[in-house]
C-alpha cells in the first residue's frame, strides 16, 4: 500500500508529464498535425529537442527560460500548463486516493483545461480532446461498476444518455442562436464536447452545465469584453479627434468561445454539480 502522501508526488510528477504531452496538443492539433511525429523543436529555429531538454518543468527552469541553440525566450506557458495539469493530477489522487475514479478525474480536467485553451487560442475545439474524451468517458462508465467505483461519475446508462443529451441541447441551442443571429452559432466542437461532458456527467448535469456555462460567459462579456471594446473604440475616437459619438464606426464585438466557459462549467458541474441541483430543485414538504 502506497502511503498518501507518496502517491500524491507520484501523482503530481506523473502529471507534469501528461501536462507536457498536453502542450504538444495544444500547439499540434489546431493545425492538424501529429502528435507523435516528429519529435519535439524549438519553435524559433527548428532545433530538435534532446531527451534532457524535454523534462517537464526541469527543463525550461535549467535552460533559464531559452532555448539551447538560438538563445531565443521559451515562453513561460509551457512550465506553466504542465504545472497545472500537475496540480490538477495531484489533487485528484489526494481526495480519491490511487483509484480508478482519481484516474478518471485526471484526465477530464486534462482534456477539458485543453479544450478551453485551443478554443481561446484558436476558436477551435480539436477532434482529439473530445472525441477522445467522449470514448473514455463511455469505456470508463463501462469498467466502474466492475471495479466497485462509481463516485462523482456518471453510470453506463446515464452517460449515454448524458452524451446524447449535452449534445442534443447544444445542437438546439446552435440551431436558435443561427436563427436569431443569421449566422453559425454553435461548431461541430462544440456538440462532440458536450456528447463528452454529458458521458461524464449524466443527462442532468450536462443540461445544467449548458446553462451555468453561458452565466460564466455572460458574466465574463459583461464584466471583460464589452468594456474592452467601449475602450478600444473610445480611444479610436480620441486618435482621430472626433467628438465622442461622432463619425465613429459600430462598435464591434469579439466573438466569444464557448468552449471556454463550458470547460469550467463541466467541471463545476462533475464535482459539486449533485448539490448544486439539490438546492436549485429540493422542495420542502
Amino acid at each position: 500500500m502506497i502511503p498518501p502522501t507518496l502517491a500524491t508526488i507520484y501523482a503530481f510528477v506523473f502529471g507534469l508529464c501528461v501536462g507536457s504531452f498536453l502542450n504538444v496538443c495544444v500547439a499540434r492539433w489546431p493545425r492538424e498535425l501529429s502528435v507523435i511525429r516528429p519529435r519535439s523543436r524549438c519553435p524559433h529555429c527548428g532545433h530538435q529537442l534532446a531527451w534532457f531538454e524535454n523534462i517537464p518543468l526541469l527543463s525550461w527552469i535549467a535552460l533559464r527560460a531559452r532555448c539551447r541553440c538560438c538563445e531565443e525566450p521559451i515562453s513561460a506557458i509551457y512550465p506553466a500548463l504542465e504545472l497545472l495539469v500537475g496540480v490538477l493530477w495531484a489533487v485528484s489522487v489526494h481526495h480519491y486516493g490511487m483509484t480508478f475514479t482519481a484516474l478518471r478525474l485526471g484526465l477530464f480536467l486534462t482534456l477539458l483545461l485543453g479544450v478551453a485553451i485551443t478554443d481561446l487560442q484558436h476558436y477551435l475545439i480539436p477532434d482529439g480532446f473530445t472525441i477522445t474524451g467522449l470514448i473514455v468517458m463511455l469505456a470508463g462508465a463501462l469498467i466502474a461498476p466492475f471495479v466497485g467505483e462509481s463516485e462523482i461519475f456518471a453510470g453506463p446508462f446515464d452517460a449515454l444518455v448524458g452524451a446524447c443529451a449535452g449534445a442534443g441541447l447544444i445542437a438546439i441551442v446552435g440551431w436558435l442562436g443561427e436563427a436569431a443571429l443569421g449566422r453559425e452559432a454553435m461548431g461541430m466542437g462544440d456538440l462532440t464536447l458536450m456528447a463528452f461532458v454529458g458521458a461524464a456527467l449524466g443527462p442532468a448535469r450536462a443540461i445544467a452545465t449548458v446553462f451555468v456555462g453561458a452565466t460564466i460567459g455572460a458574466v465574463a462579456f459583461l464584466a471583460i469584453v464589452y468594456p474592452i471594446a467601449m475602450l478600444r473604440r473610445g480611444r479610436a475616437a480620441t486618435q482621430t479627434e472626433l467628438p465622442l459619438g461622432a463619425g465613429q464606426q459600430p462598435l464591434r464585438l469579439p466573438l466569444v468561445p464557448f468552449g471556454v466557459f463550458l470547460a469550467p462549467a463541466a467541471a463545476v458541474m462533475l464535482i459539486w454539480g449533485d448539490r448544486l441541483l439539490g438546492r436549485v430543485f429540493f422542495t420542502p414538504y
